[in-house]
């Protein structure tokens, strides 16, 4: 049995821009969505095709904002070894739409900080530039692995999720490392006491999860 642990920065999302969002656009002759994971500082954008399933990319960071644009930071661009883009300029616009549900349990960012063996708990630097990371926000969720010193993507999912009763299920929309996973459900039980939870997942295949750190929870995938 293997458990995972995590640091969660959890965030009070109160502003407007605090949400998620979606547009389409045309590539190639494929009907691409533009998936937008925004709290208040750290803005995810990931495009990839509905039907056939395929990931496109993916790309996020901190971001600044203007009455017109909103600029990211990359921490992660899974395109950047074909594009070098370390930054974007967004221009929101009456194409997108508002996705957000109301607010579940387990919103925010985590971090995963290390796992749980029979053999004990083993820690992972959460200082260093490799992260894991899983972002979960009006019940939409994605989790994302990359390197922010020198931009290595190592894989992404994500998609919608319920919370109730202590059930925390995952629907899986894109998947970058295999795109027959779309359409998985992924059930899980937690609880959560305080600044620490637990979560236990009933199946397994690609849910890691990234930064921030001032509480800690823990992931046991069965």
């Amino acid at each position: 049995m293997r458990f995972y642990l995590f640091s969660l920065l959890f965030l009070v999302l109160i502003n407007l821009h605090a949400q998620v969002y979606s547009y389409e656009t045309k590539q190639n002759g494929k009907t691409v969505t533009h998936r937008i994971l925004m709290d208040d500082s750290y803005l995810v954008e990931t495009q990839y095709v509905a039907q056939p399933p395929e990931f496109i990319l993916t790309r996020g960071g901190f971001y600044t904002q203007t009455e017109k644009d909103i600029l990211v930071d990359f921490e992660f661009n899974s395109n950047f070894e074909k594009d070098g883009l370390k930054q974007m300029k967004l221009h929101s616009s009456k194409k997108w739409k508002l996705l957000s549900t109301p607010p579940q349990e387990l919103k925010g960012k985590w971090l995963m900080a290390g796992r749980m063996t029979d053999q004990g708990e083993r820690r992972r630097d959460t200082s260093g530039p490799r992260k894991t990371m899983k972002f979960l926000l009006d019940g939409f969720f994605q989790w994302i692995a990359f390197n922010t010193d020198t931009f290595q993507f190592f894989g992404s999912g994500g998609g919608y999720y319920t919370t109730e009763a202590g059930n925390y299920t995952e629907h899986i929309e894109y998947f970058s490392r295999d795109n027959s996973r779309v359409g998985a459900r992924l059930p899980f039980q937690y609880n959560s006491k305080g600044p620490i939870g637990i979560i236990k997942a009933l199946a397994v295949k690609a849910t890691p999860c990234m930064k921030f750190g001032a509480k800690e929870t823990s992931v046991h995938p069965l």
